[in-house]
């Protein structure tokens, strides 16, 4: 690897960016090169970048909007980046309900900073289950109309569609969900793999190290209907501190979310639910997450010891009215709170529905 490598890992809600992000960030750092990393939403107090932080790589957050619409931020991250931690290898993490990256990302960054950066192929991750929806394999609970439009798009200009979680298939489903997005999307590649298990990422790693972005047409976009999406969904981020008696931060963290997945169960499309517990000392961190109403909460990431007080941080994200997720949230951190005898004290709270999005360039060709 003779420049320095710019990586777009990109998918929907739920997709499993973040883990896949950090499997690549290992990968390369391992071959002995300086990895940055940058995060991305639509708000603060992200359980991404907690995580990403708490892996020792150097870590930029770009909050208030997508790539594409804060584009001179994602400049000033790389540039900090680059003063900072001299990457030789840049892993970046858009919103997962924004699309036409290739156009308002890639495209532009070529055109500034191409002769600093060879771009990796954009890659689009999915979830295999809501995959198997949106195509019509599975039957099952599924976004929208206008918000499948925004994932059907996110397909679309992938270069590389990357099934994730591919444990959750067996062979002929696996198989069938391959052929079937290689028929729909023809000039896209089409990889399987396991960020869980490792099944797969070598090959994965191996394309996005040793190819460019290829030269494409720009693919059509209805701003319009790309706004209303967006706008279906509702997005609340909250971050407290906790404090009481010595407790089970795990315990504690996965049994919080599963409050709010009773609260929801079968009633409206979760895209993702996640979570960290941050202890107000050392290194440590537990991470939970639920991906599709249908799931159940995994935890990632455990908290080796007990703890007394610690910082909790939440991201939810689902076609629902914001306020009435607030209010899920935060009866369930009281329920939460009170079983374990903690104190909640707030530090940061959004919900909100996303703006329409407004790109700071768009290049076409």
């Amino acid at each position: 690897m003779l420049t320095v490598k710019y990586i777009m890992i990109g998918g929907f809600l739920g997709s499993g960016k973040t883990t896949s992000m950090l499997r690549a960030a290992e990968y390369f750092s391992k071959q002995g090169l300086r990895v940055g990393l940058i995060s991305n939403d639509q708000s603060q107090g992200l359980v991404d970048t907690n995580l990403l932080s708490s892996s020792g790589f150097a870590t930029e957050e770009i909050s208030g909007g997508c790539f594409c619409c804060r584009f001179p931020s994602l400049l000033q991250a790389t540039e900090k980046l680059d003063r900072d931690a001299r990457p030789d290898v840049y892993l970046a993490e858009p919103v997962g309900s924004c699309t036409d990256l290739v156009a308002t990302v890639v495209y532009p960054l070529e055109q500034m900073v191409g002769h600093r950066y060879s771009i990796a192929p954009l890659s689009v991750l999915v979830d295999p289950i809501r995959a198997q929806r949106f195509l019509g394999i599975l039957t099952g609970k599924t976004f929208s109309p206008k918000v499948n439009y925004i994932y059907g798009k996110q397909l679309e200009e992938a270069e590389l569609i990357v099934i994730n979680k591919k444990e959750l298939l067996d062979a002929e489903s696996l198989d069938r969900l391959t052929k079937t997005l290689e028929d729909r999307y023809p000039k896209s590649r089409v990889l399987s793999l396991s960020a869980r298990t490792g099944e797969g990422l070598e090959e994965w790693f191996t394309i996005l190290s040793t190819s460019q972005q290829q030269n494409r047409a720009t693919m059509e976009v209805d701003y319009d209907l790309y706004a209303q999406g967006e706008a279906l969904l509702g997005w609340v981020n909250f971050s407290w501190k906790v404090s009481g008696p010595e407790f089970d931060g795990n315990d504690f963290l996965k049994g919080m979310l599963q409050e709010i997945h009773e609260h929801f169960v079968d009633r409206i499309p979760i895209a993702h639910l996640k979570g960290t517990l941050l202890p107000d000392q050392g290194n440590d961190i537990a991470v939970a997450n639920l991906v599709r109403e249908d799931g159940t909460v995994e935890q990632s990431h455990e908290l080796l010891e007990t703890l007394e007080r610690g910082e909790l941080t939440l991201n939810l994200r689902a076609e629902a009215d914001p306020e009435m997720l607030r209010e899920a949230v935060e009866v369930s951190l009281q329920k939460a709170c009170q079983q374990f005898r903690l104190e909640p004290q707030e530090i940061h709270s959004a919900a909100f529905r996303p703006l329409p999005p407004t790109p700071t360039y768009r290049l076409s060709r």
